[in-house]
């Protein structure tokens, strides 16, 4: 992880608009198709179907964010579900900002559990021999991937597709966190601290309407108004336009305002409080 930060502090050095446009190219495929996309929407709240092989694809995407393989990542998250902002929640702020940050990835048990204590979280992508096999070897795409930079565009091309990419993608990760779960507003009065951050959202494709989520996990668009960004939607709206996306779950705020659409994570707040509180006020 040290090594990653001092290559993108080292890339600064290296900089040409072509590396930057690059590294912004990967960040979206690694967090928006990768880990938005693939590992959270679609492996860990099964919010729509795919093909395999598009299943398979959004998965390599997403272990090029460096996050790991699937089976860590959505057993982590589901755990994060299930605990948030309590016992037992692997990185909740209530334990300290920093470590909602990136303190549970330095020393946080998570990091140490092996693929057949996750896989009890996770019978779904156990039974997977493709997520199995990723999960061993999640590190061999960025590789590939480094090589390939380093061959077309030389050291420039690899210092801001790999190192600075990688690091910028971490941190907008790690910002849903660390700062969805401690600054923000409250659309929805959840069991725990999480918020809509519209920053976020910028910086993650989506996942910084994060009270949204977790009101209704399963939804497979974040984003319950049309200001609300939400590219890992639109990314999964385009699937479905090809027919590659089906059995796609949503929750429209219209249906919520009548009673429609039952809440059983979060009611609806109305009033001022619906755009202006924020998690522990």
């Amino acid at each position: 992880m040290a090594a990653f930060h001092v290559g993108a502090v080292a890339a600064l050095f290296f900089f040409t608009w072509k590396a930057l446009f690059v590294a912004m190219f990967l960040w979206w495929v690694s967090g928006s198709l990768g880990i938005g996309m693939s590992y959270h929407r679609l492996l860990t709240h099964r919010g729509y179907k795919t093909p395999k092989w598009v299943e398979y694809f959004l998965t390599v995407c997403a272990t090029l964010a460096l996050e790991g393989g699937p089976i860590f990542w959505v057993a982590t998250h589901r755990i994060h579900h299930q605990y948030s902002d309590q016992d037992g929640d692997p990185h909740s702020p209530i334990e300290g900002k920093w470590w909602a940050h990136m303190g549970w990835i330095l020393m946080g048990k998570s990091m140490h559990h092996d693929t057949t204590t996750l896989a009890r979280y996770v019978p779904d992508l156990a039974k997977d021999k493709f997520h199995v096999w990723i999960t061993k070897y999640h590190y061999v795409p960025m590789i590939v991937l480094g090589v390939i930079l380093l061959a077309i565009g030389g050291l420039p091309f690899l210092m801001w597709g790999i190192f600075m990419r990688t690091v910028v993608g971490l941190h907008a990760t790690w910002l849903v966190n660390s700062a969805t779960h401690s600054w923000g507003t409250r659309r929805f009065a959840t069991r725990d601290l999480s918020t809509n951050s519209w920053w976020v959202a910028l910086l993650t494709f989506g996942e910084g309407w994060h009270n949204n989520h977790h009101a209704h996990p399963t939804a497979a668009q974040h984003g319950f108004t049309w200001y609300e960004v939400d590219v890992n939607w639109y990314g999964i709206w385009a699937l479905k336009q090809l027919g590659l996306a089906w059995d796609i779950k949503r929750v429209r705020l219209a249906d919520l305002e009548n009673g429609l659409v039952a809440a059983p994570n979060g009611r609806l707040v109305t009033g001022g409080l619906a755009e202006g509180a924020a998690a522990g006020d």
